[in-house]
C-alpha cells in the first residue's frame, strides 16, 4: 500500500474544505456495510422492504407519492377533472346496457370543435392529406392552388417528407407566411420571421414562456398575475414551476371586463411576498367570453410599461367574436399605434393555434408565438429551450401555414373556404345567442352576452341546503352541483371553482359547440335540472 506523508492512499473522506485524510495511526473506519446502515433507507433515498402476504420480502416502489415530485401533486386541470373522468365512466356503463336517466353523455366541458360535430375546412384536409402521401399529387381531383400549398410545404421538409424533423424554432417558410399574416392583420405593422416561433399548440409557447420568467426564492420568487375566472392551463402550469399566483378578477356585473384598479390592487398585495414579473391576458375570453376593446387593451398596455411587467397575450380565439359592437384587436398592434414610448420598451409575447376559430383542430397541435422586445441573450435562450423537444409536429405547422395562408380571391378554392369558413362562425354566433337567452330565463341562472370565444360562464344560485351537504362531503358546492347533473340527465360541465370565482359566487362553464339541435336540448335539461336542483333543496 503506497504511503504518503503518514495516510494511507485511497482513504479520503469528503469535507467542506476538500479531501481529508486520516493517519495511520487513527482508529479504524467502520465498514462500509456497517456505515450504510446506520443511515435509514428514507435519507439514502433507497425504496424500503417489506413483508408480503406470503411471508417474503418484497422491494417497495422507488417512486411513491411521497417521493414524487410535490409540485406535480399541486397541478389541477378542472377541464380535465374528476366530473370527466365520471362522465367518460357513465359512457362506458351505457355501452355495457346499464339503465341510467339518459340515454348518452353531452360532453360540454372542452372546447373540442370536431369532437362536437364541426366539419373540418376541406381544403386544408385537401392539402395535408397531398403532403402525408404525395402520390395523391398525380390525382386530377384535388384543386391546383391545393396541390401547389402542398409542393411548397413538401419543398420545405427534410427528403419532401413531412415524417422529417424541422428547425426547432419551426419551419422557415411557414415563420415566413406567419409573419406575413400578422402584418396583413395588423394593418402593416412589421413582423420578423426571426421573432416567430412555431409550437405544439398555443400551450407549448405559453409554458415556455412561463418557463423563462421563473426565479428567484422566497419573497424574490416570480409572481404570475392572471384572471380570474382564468383557463386552467395557467395555474396549472404555475403550480408546477413552483411561482406564485397573482390573481386578478374580471368584473362579472360589467360583462366580465377587466379594471385597471383591480390590477393595481392585486399587484401592491403581491409585491408583499413575491416578484410580481408577468401580466397574462386571455382575449377573448376563456371561460368567460368576453372581449376587451382597444382602450382596455391601452390601459392594460401602459399599466405594464409603468409597473415593468412583461406581458403575455393569449389570442387563440381572435376570429370568434359574435356580440355587436366589439372587435378583435390584437395587443401587437395597438402597442405600436400607441408609440415608441411603449413599442420599443414594453415586451410582449402573443399566442395564437390551430385548435380554435373557425378551424378547430385541435388534435394537430399547431400554433406559434411571436415575441416582441425579448433581450436578445434572453432570446437565444429561449431559441436553446425549445431545441430540447427538437421540432413542433410538422403536421401542426403544415395545418399552421394553411390558417395564415388560406386560398385567396382568384384561386379554385377560395369561394368554397370562405363559404365555410363564413357559416361556421355564423352558426358559433348563433349558438352564442342561443345560450345566453336560454340560461337566462331560467330563475337563479344569470349570463352574461357570450362576446366571443366558444364557452358561457353563467352565474348560478345554489341553496343553503346544497352547499352545507357539498361541504359534508368535501366538495365544492359547483362540483357538487355539476356531478349531480351528470348523473340525471348525462350533461358534462365543469365547476366554476376549476377556474377560480369570488367567494361566494358559483358558476359553470359549458361550450357553445354541440350541434344546434343538441344545444338546444342540453339548455332545456340545464333549465329543468336546475328547477328540480332548487325545489329539492329549499
Amino acid at each position: 500500500v503506497g504511503v504518503v506523508e503518514g495516510t494511507l492512499c485511497g482513504d479520503v473522506l469528503a469535507g467542506s474544505g476538500g479531501p481529508t485524510v486520516r493517519s495511520l495511526t487513527s482508529p479504524p473506519l467502520p465498514s462500509p456495510d456497517r456505515a450504510l446502515s446506520s443511515l435509514s433507507l428514507t435519507r439514502r433515498g433507497l425504496p424500503k422492504e417489506k413483508m408480503s402476504e406470503n411471508g417474503l420480502m418484497s422491494r417497495a416502489k422507488v417512486l411513491t407519492i411521497d417521493t414524487m415530485n410535490p409540485t406535480v401533486k399541486k397541478v389541477e386541470y378542472a377541464v380535465r377533472g374528476p366530473i370527466v373522468q365520471r362522465a367518460v365512466e357513465l359512457e362506458r356503463e351505457l355501452s355495457e346496457g346499464m339503465k341510467k336517466p339518459f340515454v348518452e353523455v353531452i360532453r360540454a366541458n372542452i372546447g373540442d370543435a370536431h369532437a362536437m360535430g364541426q366539419q373540418p375546412i376541406t381544403f386544408f384536409r385537401q392539402v395535408l392529406a397531398l403532403c402525408s402521401y404525395p402520390e395523391l399529387l398525380n390525382d386530377s381531383t384535388f384543386p391546383e392552388d391545393a396541390k401547389s400549398r402542398a409542393h411548397r410545404i413538401l419543398q420545405s421538409c427534410g427528403g419532401n417528407s413531412m415524417g422529417s424533423y424541422s428547425a426547432s424554432q419551426g419551419i422557415d417558410s411557414v415563420r415566413q407566411d406567419v409573419a406575413r399574416y400578422i402584418e396583413r392583420r395588423d394593418g402593416g405593422v412589421s413582423c420578423d420571421p426571426d421573432d416567430i416561433y412555431l409550437t405544439t399548440g398555443a400551450s407549448d409557447g405559453i409554458v415556455t414562456m412561463l418557463k423563462l420568467l421563473m426565479c428567484g426564492e422566497g419573497a424574490a420568487r416570480t409572481g404570475v398575475m392572471i384572471s380570474i375566472p382564468q383557463y386552467p392551463l395557467y395555474s396549472a402550469a404555475l403550480a408546477e414551476l413552483g411561482a406564485v399566483q397573482i390573481n386578478y378578477y374580471l368584473n362579472e356585473e360589467n360583462c366580465w371586463s377587466l379594471d385597471i384598479t383591480e390590477l393595481q390592487r392585486a399587484l401592491d398585495e403581491a409585491r408583499l411576498h413575491c416578484n410580481p414579473r408577468a401580466l397574462c391576458i386571455i382575449n377573448p375570453g376563456n371561460p368567460t367570453g368576453q372581449v376587451q376593446s382597444r382602450e382596455c387593451i391601452e390601459d392594460v398596455i401602459r399599466f405594464a410599461a409603468k409597473e415593468r411587467l412583461f406581458l403575455m397575450a393569449d389570442e387563440v380565439y381572435q376570429d370568434n367574436v359574435y356580440a355587436d359592437g366589439c372587435q378583435f384587436h390584437s395587443f401587437k398592434k395597438v402597442l405600436f399605434e400607441m408609440g415608441p414610448e411603449y413599442s420599443n420598451t414594453v415586451e410582449l409575447a402573443s399566442f395564437h393555434s390551430t385548435s380554435k376559430c373557425y378551424m378547430g383542430e385541435c388534435g394537430f397541435r399547431g400554433g406559434y408565438m411571436e415575441i416582441i422586445n425579448m433581450d436578445d441573450d434572453v432570446k437565444a435562450q429561449l431559441t436553446k429551450l425549445v431545441s430540447v423537444r427538437l421540432c413542433p409536429p410538422v403536421p401542426g405547422q403544415a395545418l399552421m401555414d394553411l390558417v395564415v395562408n388560406p386560398p385567396q380571391p382568384g384561386e379554385p378554392s377560395y369561394d368554397n373556404f370562405i363559404k365555410e369558413r363564413t357559416a361556421t362562425l355564423s352558426v358559433l354566433a348563433e349558438k352564442a345567442k342561443l345560450t345566453e337567452q336560454v340560461l337566462n330565463t331560467v330563475q337563479g341562472i344569470s349570463c352574461n352576452p357570450v362576446q366571443g370565444a366558444m364557452y358561457s360562464f353563467p352565474r348560478i344560485t345554489i341553496p343553503k341546503k346544497a352547499i352545507e351537504e357539498a361541504l359534508d362531503k368535501g366538495q365544492q358546492p359547483d362540483m357538487f352541483y355539476c356531478m349531480k347533473m351528470l348523473e340525471e340527465t348525462g350533461i358534462c360541465l365543469v365547476p366554476g371553482s376549476g377556474f377560480g370565482q369570488k367567494e361566494g359566487t358559483y358558476h359553470f362553464r359549458m361550450t357553445i359547440l354541440p350541434p344546434t339541435d343538441k344545444l338546444q336540448i342540453l339548455l332545456n335539461k340545464v333549465k329543468e335540472f336546475h328547477q328540480k336542483f332548487t325545489q329539492q333543496y329549499s
